[in-house]
């Protein structure tokens, strides 16, 4: 805007502080003023609350307060210069703190006295240690500021002192330092609030830099709370905002209508000829899909729900809807063991219904379709096949991997794109597959996720997308026995394990053993314990006498695709009684007869992924068993992972703990693609009011104003933190 003042929040660090201080903050990817405002502090220090000393551990960049016990100044033997050795305490543990050549810090720390030290703790003759740390005397706090020399200059001895996150070339109390000098150079009248004002009147939320003020120079605990609480509705708002204005424009786009038949189409066809009756959630879950594909607009909606909870029949049953319309259907799965799952299954489901063409069916009594497969491995002749099939309209479902997404790909009329997995895909690769249809008009999009997932993330990560939750299974309690098998505290039930194995082979069942690793091409750390791998296990089982006559195979992402679907049809068939894989297994694949599944190492593994493992087992009539082999030691947190995923089947209750055991970075995503995230304090499961206020707020707005014109500082705010509108902002972790 002409004339308009530049935003001093955009002003590069170099020019507001110099271009050494720059360059250190710029460690910490903080490259302007707001940047660095945003950078929060993530803990405080109260002047008089001592550090437990206890807690502290190697290589550990920390800001603790101690009191000094005493200080030993004396030459060094072996070179020139002096050593000062400090013992401090926190009233319970001492520890030490170091000093080379500043023999006169035993005049200015006293015994006795309350400091502040900043450094990384390191390790000297088997005690931990602090190494020439910045330090900081807290009575002095009570003096004058002086920024030229005081790092931790706050103007009050029982003020709150921020602890900032910090790097290997930039401590604490420098960033601390940096940023008190640029709060006393800002102009608050100059300052634009992304928040508009009557929000933040009517939630009394204290303005810009009021909030910055609280964050990092607080007068009480209490003011920090209410600055940080701010800057969180500040995120959430902006958030929810651009969510919203994606489901606005993605709801003014023109979609085919698709409403099937009322009757002798595919779909009530498929209905009539299942073995099972649809659970309740199923059917709610079909209703509200056939009514968005009935409409006018592209629907973009999340199915979620618990391991086998049946949604791939809900997406075959919208699927059929679709070619019962005159269209095709389209099933984008991330890997091509996936894929070919899901044709195997898909094809099964529909028996007959499956063997015949879109465009014969249309014109006969009996409706039938054609399932094709589509992968990046098939053969030019077959793929050639394939391809005029899909742009004749010859297959009405297609089922494949990224090779969907390639320019050669054309389709006859495509109606409705499933993605199976979806956060494994980019962007890009998704859009290139829904920009496969007439110009200007938009398929329907159904997106599967393997695990259920908790509201809040919902409300966040996929908060541009109506949602439909399958929460029964269709042959009620799913019964899956896990075991927590502590090798270090029963060093014998190795060998029980395998034994169990083989009296569940004898028995005419089969069994899954998951290994992290591959073998030894990967790449392992040399200082770490190595996990174990497909190639060993499979080496060491052929070795052991409990499984001596068995057929042994192996399983991992980077056999050809040609081998990978035979060990997986051999499987299925009965053919392999014990199969050693990756987590290539985890998702989709489903063979009725396989009742136990051995994961090694499973301490390495995260919880969605060892439950979605588990899910693998107990698809037949018997329960399943599972055992979570580890070797970590109770009381770490891998260990309190596996005892959460043995103690419950409950998905729901597992995703929640999953979410809580990752950094919300994971969860979130980065806010642009190969870019940073400004989203630093939301939680999603913390936060779920704060973000369900922020969403009402955020859709009067859109519904008000959707493309913020009213709210350009706003929509600045969205851009910094979430990344260019033309981007994908969330990764869906």
């Amino acid at each position: 805007m002409p004339g308009a003042r530049p935003d001093p929040l955009a002003q590069p660090l170099k020019s507001a502080l110099g271009t050494r201080a720059a360059n250190l903050l710029a460690t910490l990817d903080l490259t302007t003023v707001g940047d660095l405002l945003r950078h929060y502090p993530r803990r405080y220090i109260q002047p008089g609350e001592l550090t437990d000393l206890s807690a502290l551990r190697e290589d550990e960049n920390v800001t603790l307060q101690a009191t000094v016990v005493s200080v030993d100044s004396r030459r060094m033997r072996n070179r020139r210069g002096s050593l000062t050795n400090v013992v401090i305490s926190d009233g319970v543990s001492t520890g030490h703190v170091t000093f080379f050549n500043q023999p006169w810090l035993d005049k200015q720390l006293r015994p006795g006295m309350a400091a502040i030290f900043s450094g990384k703790v390191g390790r000297y003759r088997g005690k931990l240690q602090l190494a020439s740390p910045m330090w900081f005397n807290i009575a002095d706090d009570e003096k004058e500021p002086d920024l030229a020399s005081d790092p931790l200059a706050a103007g009050e001895a029982t003020a709150p002192i921020a602890v900032y996150p910090a790097g290997e070339k930039i401590k604490s109390m420098q960033i601390r330092k940096q940023i008190l000098g640029l709060l006393r150079r800002l102009r608050p009248a100059e300052l634009v609030d992304p928040i508009p004002g009557g929000l933040i009147e009517s939630r009394d939320l204290p303005g810009l830099y009021e909030a910055f003020e609280a964050v990092h120079r607080p007068m009480t605990i209490e003011q920090t709370r209410s600055g940080l609480a701010r800057f969180k509705f500040e995120e959430a708002l902006a958030l929810q905002t651009q969510l919203l204005r994606r489901r606005h424009r993605a709801a003014d786009l023109p979609a085919v209508r698709r409403p099937g038949k009322d009757s002798g189409g595919l779909l009530a066809a498929f209905d009539a000829q299942l073995p099972f009756e649809l659970t309740g959630s199923q059917r709610t879950a079909g209703d509200e899909i056939a009514a968005d594909l009935a409409g006018g607009h592209p629907m973009n909606r999340l199915l979620h729900g618990e391991v086998g909870s049946g949604k791939t029949v809900v997406a075959v049953r919208a699927m059929l809807q679709i070619v019962d319309s005159g269209g095709q259907a389209a099933l984008l799965a991330p890997t091509e063991v996936l894929a070919a799952q899901h044709f195997r299954s898909i094809s099964q489901l529909l028996g007959d219904l499956g063997a015949g063409t879109l465009m014969a069916g249309l014109e006969s009594d009996e409706a039938r379709t054609r399932v094709g497969l589509l992968t990046g491995s098939q053969q030019t002749a077959e793929r050639r096949r394939m391809l005029l099939d899909i742009i004749s309209g010859d297959i009405g479902i297609v089922v494949g991997t990224h090779a969907l997404i390639q320019d050669a790909v054309k389709f006859h009329d495509l109606g409705l794109v499933v993605v199976d997995e979806q956060h494994r895909f980019g962007v890009k690769q998704r859009d290139a597959l829904r920009d496969k249809t007439t110009a200007g008009v938009r398929p329907h999009t159904l997106v599967m996720t393997a695990t259920p997932i908790p509201r809040t993330i919902a409300m966040t990560v996929f908060g541009d997308l109506d949602t439909s939750t399958l929460t029964e299974l269709p042959n009620g309690e799913k019964k899956i026995d896990t075991y927590l098998v502590s090798l270090n505290e029963h060093a014998h039930w190795w060998d029980r394990i395998w034994e169990r194995v083989r009296e569940e082979v004898d028995t005419g069942r089969q069994v899954y053993v998951v290994a992290p690793r591959i073998g030894d091409e990967d790449t392992v750390d040399p200082a770490a314990e190595p996990a174990a791998s497909v190639s060993e296990t499979v080496a060491l089982l052929r070795g052991r006498p409990e499984l001596e006559g068995t057929t042994i195979e192996m399983l991992h992402g980077r056999m050809s695709a040609e081998t990978k679907n035979r060990l997986m049809t051999d499987f299925a068939a009965g053919r392999i009684d014990v199969l050693v894989s990756t987590t290539v297994i985890e998702v989709g694949v489903d063979v009725a007869n396989a009742k136990a599944m051995v994961i090694l190492d499973a301490e390495r593994f995260g919880v969605a992924a060892l439950h979605q493992l588990r899910g693998r087992v107990g698809r037949g009539k018997d329960p399943g068993l599972c055992f979570l082999v580890t070797s970590s030691e109770p009381g770490t947190p891998g260990y309190s992972r596996l005892t959460h995923v043995a103690a419950t089947l409950d998905g729901f209750e597992l995703s929640k703990l999953d979410v809580e055991s990752r950094r919300e970075g994971d969860v979130l995503g980065n806010a642009q693609s190969g870019g940073k995230s400004g989203l630093k304090l939301l939680r999603v499961l913390k936060d779920e009011r704060l973000i369900a206020d922020a969403r009402r707020a955020a859709d009067a707005l859109v519904a008000d104003d959707p493309e913020l014109d009213n709210h350009p500082a706003l929509n600045a705010f969205i851009g910094d933190v979430l990344g260019h509108e033309d981007e994908e902002y969330l990764e869906r972790g």
